[in-house]
């Protein structure tokens, strides 16, 4: 499994974790609206974790669980 970026601010590493989403795999299944919906997750964020995701081929899903 791929680990978040180290570069991530703690508030956006917080929420991930509180959503139970420890890994670049994990956060693939997820959709972009519900990773920005977290408390802490703001702009920077998820610019970083967009550019994440596709440097190892994956995408936020298409849908919302």
């Amino acid at each position: 499994m791929k680990p978040f970026p180290t570069f991530l601010a703690a508030p956006a590493q917080r929420a991930l974790v509180g959503a139970g989403i420890e890994s670049l795999e994990q956060l693939a299944t997820h959709s972009e609206q519900e990773i920005k919906d977290l408390h802490g997750m703001g702009p920077n964020a998820m610019a970083k974790l967009k550019e994440a995701l596709s440097e190892v081929g994956l995408t936020f899903a298409d849908c919302v669980h």
